[in-house]
């Protein structure tokens, strides 16, 4: 569904460059569910931008679904906007219109597409579970069923990606839980692919797969193992205590020119600052990082 391929993104003002992404790489499945997860300023909510066709790269390659986003004009991102991605943001007032009902605000992005919008409005409010406050304005909703009425909006033209910003960001654990259960149903049932940028490790530990992006660099992933008891943990409550187990396995991005981001606490725990040097040894099948001081003896 996504391929970047030393993907570039770099912001110009007249005294000031700002590189937000720097060579970054990734691959996305169809059908997936992923999270995103940096720190503040690592690029990842650039990225999303980027994937939606909001804002476009400096250099690099960038797919989504086989269309190359670098070669649109702005008559194909609007396309592309209306009938291939989904957005579900933190911030509801970027998702709802606050004088509409909950099925007015889902009928809406269907105007611009000429569907049979009503049925299509009332289906997606039923699957997040809305049914009986379809005739509610926002101001009668909670904050989680907002969230919900914005997924369903996000979802109205069938969009074959679905792209959130941290869309657990402004709710309650549980409420964190029914909307990732939202999400879950609508990739079972739909097959859509889900991005979501997070910072909730609880929220993380429940998908696919995890990549964490660093410095505008994809730093590492984490790969779902395949327990026999992995629907237990799927299914177990967000705001339980966690299983006794770890539910990803993390591997380190290797990228086309052989540089490797290790984690930060690992060179902390090594007593390594930027620009240190470290000593490699190839030992069998293994590759060993030493400490310089370790590696002579001292």
């Amino acid at each position: 569904m996504i391929i970047c391929d030393n993907l570039v993104k770099i912001y110009k003002t007249t005294d000031l460059e700002v590189v937000a992404l720097q060579g970054l790489d990734l691959t996305v499945e169809a059908g997936e569910i992923m999270a995103i997860i940096g720190n503040s300023g690592s690029g990842k909510s650039t990225l999303l931008n980027m994937l939606g066709g909001l804002d476009r790269p400096s250099a690099g390659t960038l797919f989504v679904d086989d269309k190359d986003l670098l070669k649109f004009n702005d008559q194909a991102l609007v396309k592309y906007k209306r009938e291939t991605v989904g957005f579900v943001w933190q911030n509801n007032a970027r998702n709802l219109i606050p004088y509409l009902t909950a099925q007015e605000n889902v009928e809406m992005p269907m105007i611009f597409t000429g569907k049979a919008k009503r049925e299509r409005a009332k289906e997606l409010l039923e699957m997040v579970g809305l049914t009986q406050r379809r005739n509610n304005k926002l101001g009668q909703l909670s904050g989680g069923e907002q969230q919900r009425v914005a997924i369903a909006i996000a979802l109205a033209n069938n969009p074959k990606l679905l792209l959130a910003d941290e869309p657990t960001g402004a709710v309650d654990t549980k409420t964190a839980q029914q909307i990732l259960d939202v999400f879950r149903e609508f990739n079972r049932t739909y097959g859509v692919t889900i991005v979501i940028v997070t910072h909730d490790r609880q929220l993380s530990r429940k998908v696919d797969r995890v990549v964490a992006i660093r410095d505008g660099r994809t730093s590492s992933e984490f790969i779902r193992r395949r327990y026999a008891d992995e629907i237990a943990e799927l299914n177990r409550p967000m705001e339980e205590e966690p299983l006794d187990m770890e539910t990803h396995d993390e591997l380190a991005v290797l990228d086309r020119s052989g540089r490797l981001q290790i984690p930060r606490e690992y060179l902390n725990a090594l007593g390594l600052k930027e620009k240190n040097k470290i000593k490699v040894e190839l030992d069998g099948e293994r590759i060993i990082l030493m400490h310089p001081d370790e590696a002579s003896g001292n």
